[in-house]
């Protein structure tokens, strides 16, 4: 089992995916870089956090949402 994600990394990876549908691959690396360039996130750890995120709903089909 997972663990729950906090509801402000699921808002801020939700409106990226859909301002940007076509831009985050399955590649963690270069959606940590995208985070970057189009958020503004001082934190590294909310910006991997919200990668990874990104990241696992790319890979299980959910650009769309």
């Amino acid at each position: 089992m997972g663990t729950v994600k906090p509801a402000y990394i699921k808002v801020i990876a939700l409106e990226l995916m859909k301002k940007y549908p076509d831009v985050f691959t399955e590649s963690f690396d270069e959606n940590k870089k995208l985070v970057a360039e189009y958020a503004k996130i001082n934190s590294k750890t909310i910006r991997n956090r919200v990668a990874g995120y990104i990241t696992r709903k790319v890979r299980r089909g959910y650009l769309n949402v």
